[in-house]
């Protein structure tokens, strides 16, 4: 049978699809990888200012990110977040983000001591276009070496901590469509301190890598058709965190934060979809605490588009007592 889609249907896909140039500076900026970010709250809801809950999950604080210093504060799609507060992202146009969250009272209120820089090849150059520098995945081991996963020349780089050029890493043997690849990368130091974890987007099959002996294959996340694997982190108790996103546009963007605990069940999971604030969330950390409640935090990848936004959110989860 022949599909078919309405044309306004049509021109719509089209027009999200757009990558439009983002707002450059107004003036003249100063040389360096130092910037300043804007960062407006957001609610929950805007329909409904006071929810502060969905579920297990209560509401920390979010908010919407912008910098007039630099146009290259786009695109970021994989964060990890180390000591509660120092952010390390990378974005798909081969940019390296460091900054500090500012908490108050432990809620989310802003970003500091934002620094961007442009992520180094093989060489030691600044990687060069979109097929060399669209960095999805980033998995920051203990050795304070970095991992970073490529898609459309599908590979993972290992950048290590003393800043010397990159070295390729172990990586799945498998095949990948251009824009849907190795979107998933995390560390899991409780399997071995070079170990990490690998999820492709489309497929949702993960591997099980270790820099000092390749890449095997784990479990696939049962997922629904339309959402892909974007983003994973570890957390204790052999939990793992899988965040799946979905876009349409009809029913615009919705994703799913799927905790399972070992054996693969699910102990936790939010869902966000409008009326609340949504974006396209591909980043993923997570802060436990002492007494067992995880901080979660979900970054948006706003495409490099107007029509889009950077949004920071915060969320803090308290597994159900056994």
């Amino acid at each position: 049978m022949r599909r078919w889609i309405p044309t306004a249907l049509a021109a719509l896909t089209l027009a999200a699809c757009a990558q439009q140039a983002p707002a450059l500076p107004s003036a003249p900026r100063p040389a360096g990888p130092a910037i300043a970010v804007a960062a407006a709250p957001v609610p929950l809801n805007p329909a409904d200012p006071a929810q502060d809950r969905i579920g297990d999950f209560r509401y920390a604080g979010g908010l919407v990110l912008s910098s007039a210093d630099t146009a290259r504060f786009h695109g970021l799609s994989d964060m990890a977040i180390r000591n509660g507060v120092d952010l390390t992202a990378v974005s798909d146009e081969g940019d390296l983000l460091k900054a500090r969250l500012v908490l108050d009272k432990g809620r989310l209120v802003g970003l500091e001591g934002a620094r961007i820089s442009a992520l180094p090849g093989l060489d030691g150059k600044p990687l060069q276009g979109k097929l060399e520098s669209d960095s999805e995945g980033m998995a920051l081991l203990a050795s304070g070496d970095m991992l970073i996963s490529f898609e459309q020349r599908h590979r993972i780089w290992l950048y290590p901590a003393d800043g010397s050029p990159p070295r390729e890493a172990p990586a799945p043997d498998a095949s990948f469509p251009a824009n849907g690849g190795m979107e998933a990368l995390g560390p899991a130091p409780d399997l071995g301190p070079d170990v990490y974890l690998a999820g492709g987007e489309t497929s949702g099959q993960t591997w099980t890598c270790r820099l000092s002996a390749g890449c095997t294959a784990g479990p696939v996340i049962a997922k629904p058709l339309e959402f892909g694997l974007v983003a994973l982190t570890r957390l204790p108790q052999g939990r793992t965190a899988w965040l799946l996103r979905a876009w349409d546009p009809v029913r615009g963007n919705r994703v799913i934060l799927t905790i399972q605990d070992a054996q693969g069940a699910e102990v936790g999971r939010l869902d966000l979809a409008r009326p609340l604030t949504i974006d396209n969330f591909e980043a993923l950390a997570a802060v436990p605490a002492k007494d067992g409640a995880v901080r979660f935090y979900l970054l948006s990848d706003d495409n490099f588009q107007s029509s889009q936004r950077t949004l920071l959110l915060a969320f803090d989860w308290t597994p159900a007592r056994s």
